[in-house]
């Protein structure tokens, strides 16, 4: 049977998750375990066959020294973006118990709750999506900003990108002595660079930290968005699984990555609002070109959308599963 979780399945979408936000922030939420246990367990009642934390990529930015909020209709923005090499200078190199301590809490607290009934998945930001949101102030279109430093302050970037990936190294290597059996790399915004540029700006970084993660022995999931052109870079650089968004067929995309690796994905968000036949369709396709070759997690290409209907998550799941009970895995 082919296992199916979603990202961004803890949250928005989630009636429960909305009443606990109109007594709480998102930050308040993180930064309290027993609410982030809370959050987390919430969507175990659709069926999903594993449970991701619930946190936020930005988190180690604040110990580092760029503080950030969440504002209304807009987003996270970073109070002070980091654009130069003194800027850069001044962000610390953290250990995972300073200032984020209360995420190893959620973890502990979320794995004896869980009793090994499904898995836990901890993630963390990738060093290129964490450096946009540092340099951007914020979401971004064109990521002009953090390409400007990137191509006329090579150094300057460079120390950047290797004090990120330090401290995601570091954080991911506390999830999991912490409990989580399974971690995520959200490189969310890396498509928007081509081969050449994430080959030379980015993927050392990248490597640095998933190789050292592969050697826990837990497997490492590595994710972005819009990166058909980078799949067989993302293999080179690390992971157990690639995760595929919807823009590039499954089938091609493991094809592209060899058979060498594990595949997550790819199901369009969008497609959740559609009628049931359609979804069902949509899936279907999925499963098809999966092939039921070993290796295949059911995943959405990105984050469960705010205004999804929860109906519709939890006939996906069931669909899923039982669309695939008899397949050999």
């Amino acid at each position: 049977m082919t296992p199916v979780w979603f990202m961004r399945q803890a949250g928005r979408y989630m009636p429960e998750y909305r009443a606990l936000r109109e007594k709480h922030t998102l930050l308040e939420i993180c930064k309290t375990p027993e609410l982030s246990l809370t959050v987390t367990m919430q969507p175990l009642r659709l069926g999903v066959d594993a449970a991701i934390l619930f946190a936020d990529i930005l988190l180690p930015l604040e110990p580092m020294g760029a503080p950030f909020e969440f504002a209304k209709g807009e987003g996270p923005v970073i109070h002070e973006p980091i654009r130069d090499a003194s800027g850069i200078a001044k962000l610390r190199v953290i250990e995972p118990e300073d200032g984020l301590g209360y995420v190893l809490e959620a973890i502990r607290l979320i794995r004896k709750e869980l009793a090994d009934r499904v898995p836990l998945i901890g993630f963390a930001g990738g060093p290129f999506t964490l450096a946009s949101y540092l340099i951007e102030g914020g979401k971004s279109a064109h990521f002009e900003k953090t390409k400007r430093l990137m191509y006329t302050e090579p150094e300057a970037w460079g120390e950047l990108m290797g004090k990120l990936s330090e401290v995601v190294r570091r954080y991911l290597r506390a999830q999991v002595e912490a409990g989580a059996q399974v971690v995520q790399l959200f490189d969310s915004w890396v498509g928007s660079l081509s081969p050449d540029d994430y080959r030379a700006f980015v993927m050392p970084h990248v490597s640095g930290i998933l190789r050292d993660i592969e050697k826990m022995g837990v497997p490492v999931i590595h994710f972005g968005t819009d990166t058909g052109s980078l799949l067989g870079l993302q293999k080179e650089a690390g992971g157990t699984v690639i995760g595929v968004d919807w823009r590039t067929p499954l089938d091609e995309a493991w094809n592209r990555l060899g058979s060498d690796v594990a595949v997550q994905g790819n199901l369009d968000p969008g497609v959740l609002f559609a009628p049931w036949d359609f979804i069902a369709q949509a899936a279907e396709k999925v499963l098809v070109r999966a092939a039921g070759r070993p290796g295949h997690i059911f995943n959405l290409g990105h984050g469960i959308l705010p205004e999804t209907p929860v109906a519709s998550v939890q006939r996906l799941v069931d669909f899923v599963h039982q669309s695939t009970a008899y397949t050999a895995r």
